[in-house]
C-alpha cells in the first residue's frame, strides 16, 4: 500500500470512531429514562450556609490595655472569633424531619456552617416548620418560619436563609 492509500483509510477509521463515539453520547443522554421522583412524590430541600452568632459580644479596651498593646496592634474593641453552634429543627405535619445542632468548623471555631437536607414527600397539602437557633447568648429559637404547602407531584420545595431576610420558601 502507498501512503496515499494509507491516509485514506485512517481517515475513514477516524469517521467510524467518531460515528460511535457520537451515537453513544446521544443515547446516553436521550434514551436512559431516569424517575428521581414517584409520580405521586414531591421534594423538599433545605440548603443554605451560615455562620452563627458570636459566642461573647465584643468589649471595649481601657486606655491602660491599649497602652500595652504595641502600635500596630490598637484596636477600640476586642472581638472573640469563637461562634455558635447551629441548631435546626424542621417539622412536617407535626413531625420531625430534620433535628441537628452543627458546631461551626474551623481551627478557632469561627466558620459557617453548610447546611443540606433533602426529603421525599407525598404530593399534596403539608404543614411546614422550621426554626434555628444560632446563639448562645440568647435563649430559645431566633429564627423561625412557617407555611402551608401545597405541593404538586415531581415538585421540589426548597427553603433557604438569609441573615437578613430570615426563611423562605420556593
Amino acid at each position: 500500500m502507498n501512503i496515499t492509500t494509507n491516509k485514506w483509510v485512517r481517515y475513514l477509521l477516524q469517521a467510524i470512531n467518531y460515528t460511535v463515539f457520537m451515537a453513544l453520547v446521544w443515547y446516553f443522554s436521550a434514551a436512559p429514562s431516569i424517575r428521581i421522583l414517584a409520580d405521586d412524590q414531591a421534594a423538599i430541600t433545605i440548603a443554605f450556609a451560615h455562620a452563627g452568632d458570636l459566642r461573647e459580644p465584643c468589649r471595649k479596651l481601657s486606655s491602660e490595655e491599649l497602652a500595652e498593646l504595641a502600635v500596630n496592634m490598637r484596636q477600640l474593641e476586642d472581638c472573640p472569633r469563637e461562634r455558635s453552634p447551629v441548631l435546626i429543627q424542621a417539622s412536617l405535619g407535626g413531625e420531625f424531619i430534620y433535628d441537628v445542632s452543627l458546631d461551626p468548623p474551623g481551627l478557632f471555631e469561627d466558620g459557617g456552617v453548610d447546611v443540606y437536607f433533602s426529603k421525599r414527600i407525598p404530593a399534596g397539602k403539608h404543614q411546614f416548620e422550621i426554626r434555628m437557633d444560632d446563639s448562645v447568648r440568647e435563649q430559645g429559637f431566633n429564627h423561625s418560619f412557617s407555611s402551608e404547602f401545597d405541593v404538586a407531584p415531581g415538585r421540589i420545595i426548597l427553603v433557604s436563609f438569609d441573615s437578613e431576610r430570615g426563611f423562605s420558601a420556593r
